[in-house]
């Protein structure tokens, strides 16, 4: 039985148990300095009284450099009830050292502090008794929506990593599979809600890929495993009472995202629009991977492309048709909407023109899973399955997918309500002003809680999506988001990229590290730079607001005038060379970036320089736009 459990640290210790004294699990798991591996004691090894603390789950263990650390989650948040089941978000954690006397290293806290980082930042969702993963049609398909770490979609678990110590315990001892809570990170959001006097749940759960996840511009593209940068699915669901006095009927309707499937990249410079790169090397094999996936997991795939057919965007179009075409699958059809050109001066309504072309390649909004349930939550018929999916794209897939998942997500929401007859063919489900106002706001907030993620900012055009027209003032605060984008991604992205590939196990770092990653290894002249920069912004600063005598003197004017020169000139050298200043990750390659060791005429090391992989190459029909 899971549910909240109890913590005691001790001094080279932690134990944890489960909660409720109504429980059966008696099960004490130790986590100590003294063994490798987490171990089960007898129930009378918890005290009675000490250091114990109620705490809502356990995220997971994760061991550092040195020492090892319990991830728990203190406080949650209540974020709706889902087939009876209630759904929690973790609003506060602490990260609790199992040896209280371990002694102080720099590499270890500063890969504490990318832990807390991560921690801070993610939105994790969980239920008790419902298993988030996986979609109500694959749990349906696995006969149990009930929460198992062994039957949880590996791509959605997003602690599975920090787990791992717990599942190989748990193949030996079943008590443990009640510690082991699988989390998504995304968003989930259930509303209780009346539409015609009829009682309904309607929400909105984003699962996101643990696979290639990272940040917006360090994770593009795909990987030799056919894994993509930004993946995402999510599921609208619906559960309606009508016309079932002791039961209800439940909706579930799914669709994905994804970074364009081929090798590509953007090479941040300090530049609005970084270098975009391709991979001189066919992505055809790793593109095969990734729909072979998806047409086994999803069936039918439609792969909606919303790039720009020209300028800075127009080569990865071009690849994506390549590799599409190439492939010449029957359960792949490509759709190409132009987003920027249909949609151009606000006219954002015309994003509908997709459904147009949509159902005329055959796509159905019937197409959703469809069953009824007693009020134990047990199956009672299902009546359809989910046979496609919508695949959506554009160059972030945060800002344009959005609008265009909303849009679908509306659509479908419209036969689904009149599948149980709510709705009919000239009753619009939208005129209920208050189930609008519910379905634009999650679907806002999702658009910002996948976008934060990625990108660290909240998604662009939600003004759309929220109020279901484009504003002068939504285009204003994506102007802001705009400028916010551009620093983050160059100037603090770094260590945001480092903390994802820690908490997810990409980077281990008790394992065979020679050298510390951190230590800034550039030449001292890319080092001393900025701090010239600073220094003589100061001094004229100073100039400015405490001159010597008055301003115009000939002594405060060199100051000043010596002084703007030195910034322009070091300012020019510094976007000069962009791609040395950029806040690259270090604990894993990115795979279309180098750092090459410089050494002087005695062959002595004076530096890491950042240069491009020979690899990937800028297309020939590359244009800044």
């Amino acid at each position: 039985m899971r549910g909240p459990l109890l913590v005691c640290q001790e001094k080279d210790r932690v134990l944890l148990k489960v909660a409720s004294s109504s429980s059966k699990n008696d099960a004490v798991l130790n986590v100590s300095t003294h063994e490798n591996e987490v171990n089960v004691l007898g129930s009378t090894e918890f005290p009675v009284r000490g250091n114990i603390m109620k705490v809502a789950a356990l995220i997971g263990i994760i061991k550092l450099k040195f020492g090892k650390y319990v991830i728990i989650a203190n406080r949650v948040e209540e974020a709706g009830c889902l087939n009876g089941h209630n759904v929690y978000k973790v609003a506060e954690h602490t990260i609790i050292s199992v040896d209280k006397k371990q002694r102080p290293d720099s590499d270890e806290s500063q890969y504490l502090q990318l832990l807390e980082q991560h921690l801070a930042g993610a939105t994790l969702f969980y239920s008790y008794g419902y298993d988030l993963t996986n979609s109500a049609q694959r749990n349906e398909e696995l006969e149990s929506s009930a929460v198992s770490w062994e039957q949880a979609d590996r791509r959605f678990f997003w602690n599975y990593y920090v787990t791992e110590s717990l599942q190989k315990l748990a193949k030996v001892d079943d008590r443990v599979s009640d510690f082991i809570i699988p989390m998504i990170y995304g968003y989930a959001k259930v509303v209780d809600t009346v539409f015609h006097a009829t009682p309904i749940s309607i929400g909105l759960i984003t699962r996101r890929s643990i696979f290639r996840a990272g940040t917006r511009y360090f994770r593009r593209g795909i990987d030799e495993h056919g894994n993509v940068g930004n993946f995402n699915e999510t599921e609208q669901v619906l559960c309606v009472q009508k016309p079932m006095k002791d039961g209800y009927h439940f909706f579930s309707f799914l669709q994905t995202r994804g970074s364009v499937p081929v090798y590509w990249a953007e090479l941040n410079n300090l530049k609005y629009k970084p270098n975009l790169l391709l991979a001189e090397n066919s992505s055809l094999d790793a593109t095969k991977k990734h729909f072979d996936e998806q047409t086994r997991l999803y069936n039918e795939n439609y792969l909606v492309n919303l790039v720009n057919q020209k300028g800075h965007e127009l080569p990865v179009k071009e690849a994506y048709e390549q590799v599409v075409t190439a492939l010449n699958d029957p359960k792949l059809h490509y759709i190409y909407f132009d987003f920027h050109h249909e949609c151009r001066n606000m006219q954002w309504h015309k994003v509908k023109l997709l459904l147009d072309h949509l159902q005329s390649m055959g796509l159905s909004n019937k197409d959703f899973f469809h069953k009824t349930l007693d009020a134990n939550g047990v199956t009672l018929q299902v009546f359809s399955k989910q046979q496609s999916v919508v695949r959506t794209n554009c160059m972030d897939c945060l800002d344009r997918t959005n609008v265009v998942q909303s849009v679908l997500a509306h659509w479908v929401l419209q036969e689904e309500f009149k599948t149980v007859g709510l709705t009919d063919d000239t009753g619009l489900w939208e005129l209920d002003k208050n189930l609008l106002f519910e379905f634009q706001s999650f679907w806002a907030d999702n658009a910002d809680a996948v976008s934060v993620a990625y990108s660290g900012t909240g998604a662009l055009k939600t003004d759309f999506t929220r109020t279901g027209k484009r504003t002068y003032l939504g285009a204003i605060k994506d102007g802001i988001n705009s400028i916010s984008r551009y620093y983050q991604n160059n100037l603090t992205d770094g260590p945001r990229e480092d903390a994802f590939d820690l908490f997810l196990g990409n980077f281990r770092p008790y394992a065979s590290v020679v050298h510390s990653p951190f230590p800034d290894r550039r030449p001292m002249l890319i080092q001393a730079v900025p701090t010239m920069i600073y220094a003589a912004l100061t001094v004229m600063m100073a100039t400015i607001l405490f001159p010597k005598n008055h301003f115009t003197s000939a002594k405060n004017l060199s100051f000043f005038f010596g002084s703007f020169s030195i910034v322009v000139l070091c300012t020019h050298f510094v976007f000069k060379r962009g791609i040395q200043y950029v806040n690259w990750p270090k604990l894993v390659d990115l795979g279309y970036l180098i750092a090459e060791h410089t050494h002087n005429k005695e062959k002595q090391f004076k530096g890491v320089r950042y240069v491009p992989d020979p690899k990937f190459v800028k297309p020939n029909s590359f244009k800044r736009d």
